[in-house]
C-alpha cells in the first residue's frame, strides 16, 4: 500500500483578500482552491493515497493526522500561525512535516519543528525528495532555486476538492515578472524571465474545470500576466475560440502592469477571451517615490489617464495601494484618497509598507539599520504592526494610514466608485459577468442582510442608481454590493480594534497618573488606587468580549498585556516611561 499523505492548506486570517463576509452571501466557505497544493498533489506517486484538508472549509483534527503517514503543507507569510498550530499537532501525534511554499522558502530559519523543507519551485526540488523519501533517506532541505519550464507542471488535481466550498476556480498560467520593484518578493521567488504554459497546456486545464462542473469566476494567478506579451498573445485567440466553443462558462481576472493601458490591442483581446477585471499595482500617486522605488512602469505614463483607459475598455480596475515609502509626506494620505476616488476603484487594497525577507527593501533597510524585527504578519492590509523604521513619526504613519481605510472605505464613499466605475465601463458581452444561480442567491441575501444593515441608506440608492444607469450589468452590481459589505465590516472591525488598543493606553496612562499622587498619599489613597485598577481591568476584559470573534483574538493579546502591566505596576521601576504599553509591541 502506498503512503497516506494529507494535503493541508493553513488558514487564512480575516483579510480585505479574504472575503469573509460576502462569501456566505454566497453559501461558499472559501474564495478560491489552494492552486499550489492541488499542483504538488499532482506530482505525487501514484499508488500514494492522498486527501487534502483546506483548512478555510473545514478544521483539522487530531484524527486526521493519526490516519495519515506524512503530512505536506503550502503556506504564505500570513498563514504562520495556522501553519504553527498544523506543525504542533503534528509533532504531537508523531506524523512527519513537509513544508514549502512562499513562507518557507523565504523565513525557512524562523519555523521549527518541520521535518523537511521543500524550497522554491515543487518541480525542481519536490522530485529529488521523493527518490530520497522512498528510500528512506530523505534530507531536511531541499532548496534548489532553478526556475523550470512550466511545461513539467502537471495539471491540478482538482478532483481532490468538493467545488461547492469555492467561489471561484484558480489556474496559473505564468510566473515570474520582468519588472523589480523594490518592495516586491516575487522575481525573488520566480525570477525576472516570465516562464508560461503552452496554449494546450492552460485549455486543457479550463478543460478539467469544465468538465469537473466549476462555472463562473476564474482567477488567473500570475503575479504579471502579460509578463511575457508575445506568449498572451499566442494563447488569446485559442482561449477566445475556446469559450466561443462551449458559449462563454468562465470569466477571469487576473493580475497584471499598469503598463497595460497602454496596448489596446492586448485588452481588447482578454475582453473577447472572457477577462473582466485586472489587479493593479498602483502604489501610490507620487511619480518620484515611483521612481524611488523602482516602479518605472507606472512612473512612464498618466496614472489616472492609464486607469481610465483600461477601465474603457470593458475591465474593471482593482488597485493595491502602499504608504508608508520613504519618500511619503503628510499629504500622502490625502492624496491616496483623492486618487482612489477620482480612479473610481471599488476594490482598493491600502496597505502599510511591510519590508519582506529577502527583497531588496529589506536588504537595504538592513543596511540602513532600519529593520526592527525579522518577521511580521504578513498581511499589511490589516496588520499596523511595523518591521522597519519609516522616515515618517511611525504614529503619524499608522494614523494617517487609519484615516485612509476610515474615508475608502465609509459606504458612501465606495458606493460612489462603484457608481463612477459603472459609467465608464463599457458593456462587452463577452466579458460581462453572467447571472447564475450563485448571482442570484447573492442578490437574494444582499437585499436581507444589507436592507438592514448600518449603511442601509446608501446601499439603497447605489442599487437604485446603479440598475437605471447600468440595467444590463446586474451581476456586475450585485458582486460590487456584495464586496462592499465585506469591505466595510472588516475595515469596521479593523477600527474597533485599534480604538479598543488605544484606549488600553489611555487606562494605562491613567493608573500611572493616579499612582503617583496614591504613592505620597496614606494607605486609603492605595487602597483606592487598587479598586480603581481593578475596575479598569475589569472594564477593558468586558470590551474585549463584545468585539467581533474575528478581532477578539488581537483584543484579547492585547489585553492580557494590558493586565499584566496594570499588575506590574507596584513593582519597583514599573513607572519608568520606557515601560508603557504599545499597541502595535
Amino acid at each position: 500500500m502506498g503512503i497516506r499523505a494529507l494535503l493541508v492548506y493553513p488558514e487564512m486570517p480575516p483579510t480585505y483578500w479574504s472575503m469573509r463576509y460576502a462569501l456566505p452571501f454566497l453559501g461558499r466557505k472559501a474564495a478560491l482552491p489552494p492552486l499550489g497544493l492541488l499542483t504538488v498533489a499532482a506530482m505525487l506517486p501514484p499508488d500514494w493515497e492522498l486527501r487534502l484538508l483546506d483548512l478555510n472549509v473545514e478544521p483539522i483534527t487530531r484524527q486526521d493526522v493519526e490516519a495519515s503517514d506524512l503530512v505536506l503543507t503550502s503556506s504564505m507569510l500570513v498563514q504562520r500561525p495556522s501553519l504553527e498550530r498544523v506543525i504542533a499537532l503534528c509533532r504531537e501525534v508523531g506524523r512527519p512535516v513537509v513544508a514549502g511554499g512562499p513562507y518557507p522558502t523565504s523565513c525557512r530559519d524562523q519555523i521549527a519543528g518541520v521535518d523537511h523543507f521543500i524550497l522554491g519551485e515543487a518541480e525542481v526540488n519536490l522530485p529529488a525528495f521523493l527518490a530520497d523519501f522512498a528510500q528512506g533517506c530523505a534530507k531536511g532541505c531541499y532548496g534548489d532555486r532553478a526556475h523550470p519550464d512550466l511545461a513539467r507542471t502537471p495539471a491540478p488535481r482538482f478532483d481532490l476538492l468538493n467545488r461547492k466550498r469555492y467561489a471561484g476556480a484558480a489556474l496559473q498560467y505564468s510566473r515570474g515578472c520582468p519588472h523589480h520593484c523594490e518592495f516586491c518578493d516575487i522575481v525573488e521567488l520566480f525570477g525576472h524571465r516570465p516562464r508560461t504554459k503552452a496554449p494546450a497546456q492552460f485549455l486543457a486545464e479550463l478543460d478539467l474545470l469544465f468538465e469537473g462542473g466549476w462555472r463562473g469566476s476564474v482567477f488567473v494567478v500570475d503575479d504579471n500576466f502579460i509578463g511575457n506579451r508575445s506568449e498572451v498573445r499566442r494563447l488569446l485567440p485559442e482561449l477566445v475560440g475556446w469559450q466561443t466553443e462551449r458559449q462563454y462558462p468562465f470569466s477571469f481576472y487576473t493580475e497584471a502592469s499598469l503598463d497595460l493601458a497602454a496596448d489596446e490591442p492586448l485588452m481588447d483581446e482578454m475582453v473577447q477571451a472572457g477577462f473582466n477585471m485586472v489587479f493593479v499595482g498602483i502604489e501610490t500617486p507620487d511619480q518620484a517615490t515611483l521612481d524611488a522605488i523602482g516602479k518605472r512602469q507606472n512612473s512612464r505614463s498618466d496614472l489616472l489617464a492609464s486607469v481610465r483607459a483600461i477601465q474603457a475598455k470593458g475591465l474593471e480596475v482593482s488597485g493595491g495601494f502602499i504608504v508608508g515609502f520613504d519618500g511619503d509626506r503628510e499629504d500622502i494620505f490625502d492624496r491616496q484618497i483623492r486618487f482612489i476616488g477620482e480612479a473610481a476603484i471599488p476594490t482598493a487594497m491600502v496597505g502599510l509598507l511591510t519590508a519582506l525577507p529577502q527583497t531588496r527593501l529589506h536588504a537595504r533597510l538592513a543596511s540602513e539599520g532600519r529593520i526592527l524585527t525579522q518577521s511580521v504578519g504578513g498581511n499589511n492590509t490589516h496588520d499596523l504592526e511595523l518591521n522597519f523604521a519609516p522616515r515618517m513619526d511611525a504614529g503619524a504613519l499608522r494614523a494617517g494610514y487609519k484615516r485612509v481605510l476610515a474615508d475608502v472605505y465609509r459606504p458612501s464613499r465606495y458606493f460612489a466608485r462603484c457608481l463612477g466605475l459603472l459609467r465608464r465601463m463599457k458593456r462587452r458581452r463577452a466579458s460581462c459577468r453572467r447571472v447564475r444561480l450563485p448571482e442570484l442567491r447573492a442578490f437574494v441575501h444582499s437585499l436581507i442582510r444589507q436592507t438592514f444593515s448600518r449603511y442601509a441608506v446608501a446601499y439603497w440608492a447605489y442599487l437604485l442608481r446603479a440598475f437605471s444607469l447600468r440595467p444590463l450589468m446586474a451581476a456586475e452590481i450585485v458582486t460590487m454590493a456584495v464586496k462592499g459589505h465585506h469591505f466595510i465590516l472588516i475595515t469596521r472591525n479593523l477600527l474597533e480594534l485599534e480604538r479598543f488598543k488605544e484606549r488600553l493606553i489611555r487606562s494605562r496612562q491613567d493608573l500611572e497618573d493616579r499612582l503617583r499622587h496614591a504613592l505620597v498619599g496614606n494607605a486609603r489613597s492605595l487602597a483606592a488606587w487598587k479598586s480603581h485598577r481593578a475596575r479598569l481591568v475589569e472594564r477593558a476584559r468586558a470590551r474585549c468580549s463584545r468585539l467581533n470573534p474575528d478581532i477578539r483574538g488581537s483584543a484579547l493579546a492585547a489585553f492580557e498585556e494590558f493586565r499584566a502591566a496594570a499588575e506590574r505596576l507596584l513593582a519597583p521601576g514599573a513607572l519608568d516611561p520606557s515601560s508603557a504599553v504599545s499597541p502595535h509591541s
